[in-house]
C-alpha cells in the first residue's frame, strides 16, 4: 500500500470531520433512559409518519463530505483502486447505524431507517465523488497546501486546527473571538455580574488576546516565501466575515454587525498593533507568546460577564433546525483552546 497525496490532511479532516457528526447526533447528550427496545428496532419500522424534504437533504449532505474524506484519507492498495472508496461508503453507513443504534435511549432523538438510508446515500455520493475526482482536487489541495503552508511537523492538523477556529464563530450566541467557555457544559455560574464597563474592558482584552493568539499561530504556519503581514490579516477578516455572515443568517440581516461593539472595536485595534510588532519574531518566540495570549483569552472568556448580544440573539433567533448545528458549534468553541495549547506546545518542541 502507499499513501496518495493529500492523505495525511484527508485524515486530519476526516477524523474532525467525524467527531463532529457523532456530535451532532447525539446532541444534547442528556436525558439518557431506557424503553426496552431493541437499539434496533427502527430497522423494522414502516416509512417515518414524519419527515421533510429539507431533513432529507441534510441527511445526504452531512454524509457526503465524510464519504468523500474517508475514501481519500485510506490507504490505496496497488491494485483495485476502487476499495478505499467502497471501505468509505461502509464505514459511513456503519457510523450512521451506530448513531441511530444509539438514540434509541436519548429522548430528544428519533432512530430512523430513513435517515439510515440517506446518510448511507450520502456517503455513497462522496465516496464516488473522491473515486472520479478526488484525486485530482486533492492533489491541487496539496499543491496549494505546500506553497501556502509552512514545511512543519504535523503542520495539516494545524491548518484544520484553524479551519475549526473559523467554524465557532458561526455561534451566534458566542463572543467575537471568544473560544475556551467551559461553565455552560460544567454548569458553573457566573464570576461576574455584568456591568456595562466592566463587560467592554473584558470583551476588549478577549479580542485583542484572541488576535494576537491567532495571528502569531497563522503566522507561524504560514510558508516563508510569503510577507509576515498576509496570513494573520486575512484569518482574522475570514473569521469577522463568518461572524457576520452567521449573524445575518441565523439571526436577521441587520444584526450582523451587532459583534462590532466599543469593546470588539479596541481589542481589534490593541491586538492588531501588538500582532503587527510580534509577528517578526522568531518561530520559537510566537509559538510561546501565541500559547500565553491563548491561555489568557480562555481565563477571560470564562470571568466574563454574561454577554447581552448574545441574549440578545437567541431571543431572535428561532434555532428549529439548526438546534443541532448550535450545539456543535457551541462545543467546538468551548474545546478548540484545549486542542490548540497541546498541539502549540507539541509545534514548539519541534522548532
Amino acid at each position: 500500500m502507499f499513501s496518495r497525496p493529500g492523505t495525511v490532511l484527508a485524515r486530519y479532516l476526516a477524523l474532525a470531520y467525524v467527531l463532529l457528526v457523532i456530535y451532532a447526533s447525539l446532541h444534547p447528550f442528556a436525558g439518557w433512559r431506557d424503553l426496552g427496545l431493541s437499539p434496533f428496532a427502527f430497522l423494522e419500522a414502516g416509512w417515518p409518519r414524519y419527515w421533510t424534504a429539507f431533513d432529507l437533504v441534510v441527511n445526504v449532505g452531512v454524509y457526503l463530505p465524510l464519504g468523500f474524506l474517508l475514501a481519500l484519507a485510506l490507504p490505496m492498495p496497488v491494485l483495485p483502486r476502487l476499495l478505499p472508496s467502497l471501505l468509505a461508503v461502509l464505514l459511513g453507513s456503519g457510523l450512521s447505524f451506530g448513531l441511530e443504534s444509539v438514540q434509541t435511549w436519548l429522548p430528544s432523538r428519533v432512530p430512523s431507517n430513513l435517515d439510515l438510508a440517506c446518510n448511507a446515500l450520502g456517503a455513497l455520493l462522496g465516496a464516488l465523488a473522491a473515486f472520479f475526482h478526488g484525486e485530482r482536487l486533492f492533489l491541487r489541495l496539496t499543491h496549494w497546501h505546500g506553497r501556502l503552508v509552512a514545511d512543519l511537523p504535523h503542520a495539516e492538523l494545524g491548518a484544520v486546527l484553524l479551519g475549526l477556529w473559523l467554524v465557532t464563530q458561526l455561534s451566534p450566541e458566542t463572543l467575537l473571538f471568544g473560544s475556551g467557555d467551559l461553565r455552560s457544559l460544567l454548569g458553573l455560574p457566573l464570576a461576574v455580574p455584568f456591568d456595562p464597563p466592566v463587560f467592554q474592558l473584558v470583551e476588549a482584552l478577549i479580542v485583542g488576546a484572541s488576535v494576537v493568539a491567532l495571528g502569531l499561530f497563522a503566522r507561524t504556519l504560514l510558508a516563508p516565501r510569503w510577507p509576515a503581514w498576509v496570513g494573520p490579516p486575512l484569518l482574522i477578516l475570514a473569521a469577522l466575515g463568518v461572524k457576520s455572515l452567521a449573524l445575518a443568517v441565523l439571526v436577521s440581516p441587520g444584526d450582523a454587525f451587532i459583534w462590532w461593539s466599543e469593546g470588539a472595536r479596541l481589542g481589534l485595534l490593541w491586538g492588531g498593533i501588538v500582532l503587527a510588532v510580534l509577528a517578526w519574531l522568531p518561530p520559537n518566540w510566537r509559538i510561546v507568546l501565541a500559547g500565553l495570549a491563548l491561555m489568557a483569552a480562555t481565563v477571560l472568556v470564562n470571568l466574563a460577564p454574561e454577554n447581552p448580544y448574545s441574549a440578545a440573539a437567541l431571543a431572535a433567533w428561532r434555532q428549529g433546525h439548526f438546534f443541532n448545528f448550535n450545539g456543535l458549534t457551541r462545543l467546538t468553541a468551548a474545546l478548540w483552546p484545549f486542542v490548540a495549547l497541546p498541539y502549540l506546545m507539541l509545534l514548539g518542541r519541534r522548532l
